[in-house]
């Protein structure tokens, strides 16, 4: 491609709502451009990057038996109201009505179509197992669009579902699933860690996710410094640190004048954090829920919204705080009603703790579980973090990095084939549901997460194997007749070679050509000059080096696919 038909420009200066490097790097490249909040064309540069992933991505997805299809992104509102997700998705669901008020869905996944689909066309155990898979768009309405590609509203996803029999042969297609996985990010030449992760409103149980480790990573990934147990902060496991036990004592009042905070409240009582118990007030659904902790650590709301089956989870706001007549750091569960009261288990895990007396400037002393407050559920809601101890090892530390989420498999059992009625009929006769599994990889996220971890001072880095072009050739000096008939024939000798290349025929000066190079981040740059010409050759230079290399221009084909080889 020459450079000046390209649509897509370069900018010096990044947009002033671009909060990621991938956002800054990939509008001022040239490579998307924004049309609205969380929506982006793909221009050329952009869109050869997402066909490398999606080629790498078909090829591993067809080498473990998948079927590609296309489904279709508008879906009757009907599926979702069967399937009981209407509700669970909440406002991520882009809804219309169509002009004969039919209400439908811009689909965000595809279990139910996919579920549908295969119920129309299996009916023995002979017709399975089978993994269909689809590279379509989608669409979330996504409270707060951020980071360019990724976290939009409109986005590129691979979709990919299996259907057994039993549960041997999912699981037989999940481990296949993990090894393309692997493969997949290798080739694109992104290292992505597996961790274990929360299935979220998928369903199901049993779920992985893969992700691309970097400093703006919007997912915490916990990592054993021991066994290598790995899983995101949604998930972690870890051992809760001993509480301080002794025999229970009298509760008691004390005056605790300005004291709101944990460290506030453990420093004035002289007194470890974990010797105290905190509240924090949620609304779950529209419904006020207060939750006790330990002092000493913090909740996972993550699992605290799947113990409550809830849709939406959020802080209480102040005025709600107020408007429910609790006393923000100074509140407990001792004497409260009227509320659904949920504890973290390390409420058991020591005694006489400091709570709040539900009045301001004051607290309890000597509050013990379950003879001062109870729970409508006690069970595991706290967050894992940095230097917790690993619930897998002996030895272990939690180390915390960021990630970004690229991919996301899980085993759904029977969830969506019963609600949908998918059914096969076993070699006994009898009918029985289809077990599912479902795969998911964001390819076009995986564009950004790709200039997330390679990039410098200059502009991207992409990894050869998924580089818009592999050859960057700057002509300089075109309007010199010899420099044009040579950058020309060295252009036709690459491609007749099979090498993309980007030809900047550009009438510009060098200093805006090589600026541009290192901004789009080709591999391999060559540059052709009366200067080059003069001692008989080419620059050559890979994007990663700042030295270059004279190259004779008969042996400079031979040298550049040399190099390529070797990267």
């Amino acid at each position: 491609m020459r450079y000046s038909t390209l649509l897509g420009k370069t900018l010096r200066q990044p947009p002033s709502d671009a909060e990621t490097i991938s956002h800054q790097l990939l509008v001022r490249a040239g490579m998307i451009a924004q049309l609205g909040a969380g929506v982006y064309s793909m221009l050329p540069l952009g869109w050869r990057v997402l066909r490398n992933i999606e080629r790498i991505v078909r090829e591993e997805i067809d080498g473990v038996g998948g079927q590609e299809v296309v489904m279709p992104v508008l879906h009757p509102r009907e599926l979702w109201q069967e399937s009981g997700r209407d509700g669970k998705m909440g406002g991520i669901l882009f809804r219309l009505m169509d002009r004969r008020e039919r209400e439908m869905v811009l689909g965000p996944t595809h279990e139910e179509v996919i579920t549908t689909l295969v119920r129309q066309n299996v009916q023995s155990y002979r017709d399975l197992p089978m993994t269909p898979y689809q590279i379509q768009t989608k669409f979330r309405d996504e409270t707060r669009p951020r980071a360019g590609l990724i976290r939009g509203r409109e986005f590129v996803m691979k979709d990919a579902y299996s259907f057994h029999a039993d549960q041997d042969s999912l699981d037989a297609t999940y481990e296949a699933m993990k090894g393309a996985y692997t493969r997949v990010f290798e080739r694109c030449g992104l290292p992505s860690v597996m961790v274990e992760a929360d299935s979220g409103a998928i369903g199901g149980k049993g779920s992985h996710e893969f992700m691309l480790l970097a400093s703006s990573g919007e997912d915490s990934v916990l990592i054993c410094s021991s066994c290598g147990y790995a899983a995101n902060g949604e998930k972690a496991e870890f051992v809760k640190p001993a509480g301080v036990t002794e025999a229970e004592r009298a509760m008691s009042e004390v005056h605790t004048p300005g004291k709101k905070t944990i460290a506030e409240l453990a420093s004035f009582l002289g007194v470890e954090p974990r010797q105290t118990l905190k509240a924090v007030f949620y609304v779950a659904d529209g419904n006020m829920v207060f939750v006790t902790i330990r002092g000493d650590l913090e909740v996972n709301e993550i699992k605290l919204k799947n113990a409550l089956h809830a849709t939406e989870l959020r802080l209480a706001t102040d005025l709600e705080v107020t408007a429910a007549k609790l006393v923000a750091g100074s509140a407990s569960a001792v004497g409260l009603t009227g509320f659904e009261v949920v504890c973290d288990d390390s409420v058991t895990m020591g005694t006489n703790f400091v709570a709040g007396a539900n009045k301001p400037d004051y607290h309890f002393l000597n509050v013990n579980y379950p003879r001062d407050f109870q729970a409508n559920l006690l069970l595991d809601i706290a967050l894992a973090e940095a230097g917790a101890k690993c619930a897998r090892c002996a030895d272990g530390r939690l180390e915390v990095q960021r990630g970004i989420e690229v991919g996301h498999i899980f085993k759904l059992g029977v969830t969506y084939s019963e609600a949908f009625g998918a059914n096969f009929t076993d070699a006994e006769g009898a009918e029985r549901p289809i077990i599912m599994g479902c795969y998911g990889i964001g390819v076009s996220r995986l564009v950004a997460a790709a200039v997330e971890q390679n990039h410098d001072d200059r502009g991207i880095v992409w990894p050869p194997a998924i580089a818009p072009f592999q050859v960057h050739l700057c002509g300089l000096n075109l309007d010199n007749a010899d420099v044009a008939a040579a950058a020309g024939t060295l252009y036709d000798g690459l491609r007749a070679a099979g090498i993309d290349v980007l030809f900047d025929d550009r009438i510009e000066s060098a200093g805006v050509k090589f600026n541009d190079a290192d901004l789009i981040g080709i591999p391999l740059r060559v540059t052709v000059s009366p200067r080059t010409l003069a001692q008989g050759g080419a620059e050559v230079k890979r994007r990663t080096e700042r030295e270059f290399a004279l190259v004779p221009l008969d042996e400079l084909v031979a040298g550049v696919q040399q190099r390529l080889a070797g990267s």
